[in-house]
């Protein structure tokens, strides 16, 4: 066996790094501070702190080697390791170790206990619940059965506190900064220990998040099925089942122009492809729904694009899902998820209202509903419940990405929501509409970049359980009690009978209309009493 080569360490540059490993040719490195001078490093040992640290710097033009020549795929806050491969993807024979069976550890080293408990409104342990008790009966159902919460699989296990200013700041102790199969599946056993322990009957994922991207499209399929075996077997022993899934179709360079609505139609066969094989694994996972979120598909400028043109191709592109699933037999919910914006200047399932449009437009309103995510429709410019309450209106709402954005902000934070007065109005809009089943409530939602410890992860979950929690609790009140829904019912009272339900059945016309006021004169005014409705609500919220 011959040595390790030894990295040379040489006087840092004019460039400040604080210390960092801020430079790097083949097998030479600078550090930064005047203790390491003279010292030698083994060139495995330099990529292992690499690797355990999962920081890129790049400060005053000092940055550290690359690790990938791919663009990340689907994980967007990881840095990747080399791949295998003249395109920087991994070979399917790459990481077929067994990994780590017991991923208890992880989380019993830093006292976390096996199951979180219900401590209720008088305890001060953060690591317990305090509004959510699964059990508990509400308006004839459980908790449980309301609220089905699900935890995502990118934000949660995936995110490393990534943003467009610096490096990622977690590191988690199960990775090993490969992007193997054997990081892959021992990542899966602790997310499903994650939400074992947290008591959530459902997860989500994108493919490109529980596995590697492989060299081709079928060697891709090949690492997707090796880790979705892996998955019924932790759902069977868990009971933890799958609320869906979803492609991702927006991180890879491939996508840059959009999936769907690619101007090249090679890359739409791509994605097109892509999708067939999510539609079958998570048909096998038992998954109730399949989302598409379409990240890139939009535009940034309309000088470049046909956009009737590319509304038709995504059309045509759903209608072929439409017909795949029912070729499969798979029963899941088909779902569309809107955003205004971000990354593309405008994406073209805007708002809620946008989607129905689209759907309709296009026949695929009985085919599609919609996941509403309200960070999202904070960015359409309505408030974070508008989307919510619109889709159910008119019977499209199918599903919840549980968070929020930050109001003064202009992008999408994915915080997890805390507000009780947002979590009631939106708990309101489902119980009115008879539950969510077979949707939920996904917490499509992330830690704070300076949210560093294992045990914040557990502490966001359980305080956005508890908000909704709560808000269910104060919305089946406010129902019960039925004053504000009588309320809103009075400002309506005219269009209940006489002339007034006449109109509201479509039965009058402009002629009866001018007849009415000549008789009638002028309207009188009536208060429209918003801070009553509001000092009423307070009250349950």
């Amino acid at each position: 066996m011959q040595p390790p080569k030894r990295a040379r360490v040489e006087k840092s540059s004019s460039a400040e790094c604080q210390g960092m490993i801020c430079s790097g040719r083949r097998n030479v490195f600078t550090l930064n501070k005047s203790k390491h001078r003279g010292c030698e490093f083994a060139f495995s040992d330099i990529l292992l702190l690499l690797f355990r640290r999962l920081r890129t710097v790049d400060t005053h033009g000092c940055s550290i080697p690359k690790i990938t020549s791919q663009p990340l795929s689907s994980n967007r806050w990881l840095p990747k390791a080399p791949r295998q491969g003249d395109s920087g993807t991994m070979s399917i024979q790459d990481g077929q170790g067994k990994g780590t069976l017991d991923v208890a550890h992880y989380f019993d080293d830093e006292g976390i206990p096996a199951k979180i408990p219900y401590g209720g409104t008088s305890s001060r342990n953060h690591l317990a619940f305090k509004y959510y008790d699964e059990d508990q009966i509400v308006r004839g159902k459980s908790m449980r059965e309301w609220l089905r919460f699900s935890v995502c699989y990118w934000h949660t296990m995936r995110g490393v506190g990534l943003d467009p200013f610096g490096g990622g700041t977690i590191s988690r102790p199960w990775e090993d900064g490969t992007d193997g199969l054997e990081n892959a599946k021992r990542r899966l056993r602790v997310a499903f220990e994650f939400m074992k322990r947290l008591g959530v009957p459902f997860w989500t994922f994108h493919d490109r998040d529980i596995a590697p991207e492989g060299a081709t499209l079928a060697e891709s399929g090949k690492l997707l099925d090796a880790v979705v075996d892996l998955a019924v077997e932790l759902q069977s022993s868990t009971g933890i089942s799958c609320l869906w899934g979803t492609a991702n179709l927006f991180s890879t360079r491939r996508y840059m122009n959009g999936a769907s609505t690619n101007p090249d139609a090679h890359v739409f066969a791509y994605a097109a492809a892509q999708v067939k094989k999510v539609m079958e694994v998570t048909h096998r996972l038992g998954g109730q729904n399949l989302v598409f979120w379409g990240g890139r598909e939009g535009y940034q400028s309309l000088l470049n694009t046909d956009v009737r043109q590319e509304l038709d191709h995504m059309a045509a592109f759903f209608r072929m899902v439409v017909a795949y699933k029912a070729k499969i037999g798979a029963t899941y919910q088909l779902l569309l998820e809107p955003k205004p914006k971000e990354p593309t200047a405008h994406q073209y399932d805007y708002d809620a209202q946008t989607v129905i449009c689209f759907l309709k437009t296009y026949g695929l309103d009985k085919d599609f509903k919609i996941n509403i995510e309200p960070n999202h429709t904070t960015l359409a410019g309505h408030c974070a419940e508008h989307d919510v309450v619109m889709a159910s209106k008119f019977g499209m709402l199918g599903s919840i990405d549980a968070n929020t954005g930050v109001a003064h902000l202009g992008w999408d934070t994915d915080c997890f929501m805390a507000d009780p007065q947002q979590t009631t109005l939106i708990m309101k809009t489902v119980l009115e509409q008879g539950g969510i089943a077979p949707g939920g409530l996904n917490f499509d939602a992330k830690v704070r970049r300076e949210s560093t410890a294992l045990e914040d992860m557990f502490i966001a979950h359980i305080q956005g359980m508890d908000a909704f929690a709560k808000g269910l609790v104060g919305a089946a009140a406010l129902l019960e009690e039925g004053l504000l829904p009588r309320m809103v019912a009075a400002r309506y009272a005219s269009y209940a009978e006489g002339f007034g339900k006449r109109l509201a059945e479509g039965q009058a016309s402009l002629e009866e209309c001018e007849a009415f006021v000549a008789e009638h004169g002028e309207p009188r005014l009536v208060s429209g009493s918003q801070e009553k409705f509001q000092s009423i609500f307070n009250t349950y919220a």
